[in-house]
Formats: structure tokens, sequence, C-alpha cells
């Protein structure tokens, strides 16, 4: 299968597994994909997922063109039936971790860009080079990148289709981590598991409200992060979350 997917308690492991194409995506991952983030979304008990590429070469190239034929419908029909793929399917409360593994170009970043937190092996490296094929980061690289690091960086990326290295994307903010090739899914599993152990609906409040909030005014932004807080107020978890604290024990989180 061109996807593997794994779930370990509450924690979902997505893996881009064509090593052999660069982990792009062709029809069947694709399809795949589609199923799996259906999944995560819907099934309650997970609380956190981490998507990674096989190997430490690539984390994903985007699209495999030589296996993805041309359509042969017109644009019109397709986004108004279907709308774009993968990337609205990973619009979420729960968190993302992306563990970059080497290359992640054109929909590859894009589908980095999607996720919460990004950690990166020392030999990746991120671009955006559709320009170089007369195309578009389409999916939501002309809107995501500028908004993760400076609009400059983003802009120089974006017109030449030039790619960074995992030292300049930490420097600029694109990832949060980078470690060694045989740390990267360490790093990420202590992240996934960390996140994991937390209230659930405090994880999911906290992504709401700093995903909404950025399309507020500052002052709209934090009146709404309130509403959130109250609306934990009265959880069974939050008195959980007290009561454990009292006894000195780890809490036992409902999610409601």
């Amino acid at each position: 299968m061109p996807v593997d997917y794994k779930k370990e308690g509450h924690v979902a492991y997505v893996t881009l597994n064509r090593p052999e194409a660069m982990n792009s995506l062709d029809p069947e991952s694709v399809t795949q994909l589609t199923e799996i983030w259906t999944e995560i979304k819907n099934n309650s008990d997970i609380r956190v997922s981490v998507l990674t590429g096989t190997g430490e070469k690539s984390f994903c190239t985007g699209t495999d063109m030589k296996k993805t034929p041309p359509p042969d419908e017109c644009m019109a029909a397709i986004w108004l039936r279907d709308g774009q793929p993968i990337i609205p399917l990973m619009k979420m409360w729960k968190p993302i971790i992306a563990a970059v593994n080497g290359f992640a170009v054109g929909g590859g970043l894009e589908m980095a860009l999607a996720c919460d937190l990004r950690i990166a092996s020392s030999n990746a490296k991120f671009g955006l080079t559709e320009v170089k094929v007369a195309s578009l980061a389409g999916l939501n690289g002309t809107q995501c990148l500028p908004r993760a690091i400076p609009q400059a960086v983003a802009m120089k990326m974006l017109f030449t289709g030039e790619m960074i290295d995992a030292q300049e994307a930490l420097r600029v903010g694109l990832i949060s981590d980078m470690v060694e090739p045989g740390e990267l899914m360490d790093l990420a599993r202590k992240y996934a598991e960390r996140i994991a152990g937390n209230a659930p609906l405090s994880v999911k409040a906290a992504k709401q409200a700093v995903h909404m909030g950025l399309d507020m005014p500052l002052e709209h932004g934090i009146a709404f992060s309130h509403l959130l807080w109250g609306a934990l107020r009265d959880t069974e978890d939050r008195k959980e979350g007290f009561k454990a604290f009292s006894e000195k024990r780890s809490p036992e989180w409902q999610g409601k």
C-alpha cells in the first residue's frame, strides 16, 4: 500500500510509503489519504497524528507526474464537485505533526504547511518549485507559506522555486526543531505522546483559538479565547484535572 497507517494509543501515524518515487502521491495514495484523514477526524480515540515519509531521503515531493494522468474533465466540473484533494481533509481541531525526513517539495511542503507542528531531520529540504514547471502552489502554498515565515523569504521561494535547507527552515521558523535523521521519529513520538497526554478538549480549544483568532482583530481574538476558556470551565475533564492535581496522580481524560 502506498500509505501506511497505524494507531498507537491515542496517536495515529500516517506514513507515505513510496520511497522508490520519493514518496510522491499517485492516485492510489490520494485515495488512501482521503480515507485515512477522514478516519482520524472521526475517531474520538485519536487525539493527535504524525505525518511522515518512509526512509531518510524524502518526506513527499508532491504529485507523481509520471503516474497521474491528465484529467478528462474541465477544472470547473472537478472543483465544483470535489474541491481540493487532501488538504481540506486535514482541517480538524486535532493537532497534526509533520516529521519531515528529506525533501518536502511542492505538494509535500503544502501538506506540511497544513500541519500544526513541523519538525525536521538535518538533511531536510523545503521548496515550492511549481514555477519551474509552469504551475502554481495552488493547494495552500501561496497562502500558508507567507503566514508561516517572513513574507520576503516566502516570496523569494515562490518566485525562484529555490529550496531552503533544514537549518534555514529552523532560522525562519518554518520548523520548530531539527534533529539528526535517526532521531526524527523518536522526537515526533515524544511530542505526540506528550500532546495526547493532555486534556483533549483543551488541546482542540487551543488550536481553535489560534486559528480562528488570527483572522480576528486582537481584542476580538482575546474575547473569543475567553469564551473557549469558559466552555472548558464546566467540563468533566477540568474537574478531573483539578482533582488529579490535588491527589498527585495522572488524570484520566474522557474528552467531555
